[in-house]
């Protein structure tokens, strides 16, 4: 399928749909046409009922993603309305991997800085090697941060963790991110991608519609009260039970074996 660069791409392997950011030259630097692709690789895999999970990973060992292509800004971002434009290709693509209805994991080696950040805390884990750097620099910049990426901060590290990030703009190392939450897991760089591919056979192993319900509800329940949607919660939760998935469950465990769930 054609996402419209050759500086994202997308592969499936196990039941897992592979997003790569493709720019290993420039750190994997976000451009704009990268900004618009990746709600088209997301949506091409939450269409498709073979995978399981979504990992999102940067070509190269130096970086996840350092961030927007800055050397682009004079053409994409020169004026007001090429801002709204370009602002707008981000937000949506913030917002498609936020929204995925299948679990979506961050492989994040090395450089993991500015809006590569924001896209990790997207994801709904985040599994970083032990050289990983994260930062966000906005306040060296003069950088103004919107109100939806900090909001998505504030909900993985706390208000106080979330200040610290923005008002000292320094590089944190992967244990101390480890220690305020930000990432779930540190392991060796040599045993990154081994660990993460055994990480997400596990999940591919599991009923989609069970893990489906799970992440609506635990996503309701950063939400303000207001916007909490539990009609739809509790109708996933019904889903489930009204599942063959939860026959086949059912089954397996009185039989002692693996089931086969086929998120039906």
């Amino acid at each position: 399928m054609d996402f419209g660069t050759t500086k994202m791409i997308a592969k499936k392997e196990g039941g897992i749909g592979w997003m790569i950011f493709n720019q290993p030259e420039k750190r994997n630097a976000v451009s704009y046409e990268m900004w618009v692709a990746i709600p088209k690789i997301i949506e091409h895999f939450e269409a498709d009922p073979e995978v399981r999970g979504i990992v999102l990973m940067g070509a190269g060992d130096k970086a996840f993603v350092s961030g927007a292509d800055i050397s682009e800004f004079e053409e994409k971002r020169g004026s007001a309305d090429a801002v709204k434009v370009y602002n707008a290709a981000g937000d949506h693509a913030a917002a498609v991997v936020q929204a995925a209805t299948k679990p979506t994991i961050a492989m994040i080696r090395g450089i993991c800085i500015g809006g590569g950040l924001g896209m990790a805390l997207n994801t709904d884990v985040r599994i970083a090697s032990s050289d990983s750097i994260f930062a966000v620099p906005a306040a060296r910049l003069g950088l103004g941060y919107r109100y939806g990426g900090m909001k998505r901060l504030v909900d993985v590290v706390g208000p106080s963790y979330a200040k610290e990030i923005f008002f000292t703009a320094r590089k944190f190392d992967a244990a101390e991110a480890h220690q305020m939450g930000l990432v779930n897991r540190v392991v060796a760089p040599d045993q990154l991608e081994a660990f993460v591919k055994d990480y997400t056979s596990r999940i591919a192993e599991n009923a989609p519609l069970t893990m489906k319900a799970a992440k609506m509800a635990i996503d309701a329940a950063t939400h303000d009260e207001s916007k909490r949607d539990l009609a739809a919660v509790n109708g996933m939760v019904d889903t489930c039970f009204g599942s063959e998935d939860y026959i086949e469950g059912r089954r397996a465990f009185m039989e002692k074996r693996k089931p086969k769930f086929q998120g039906r």
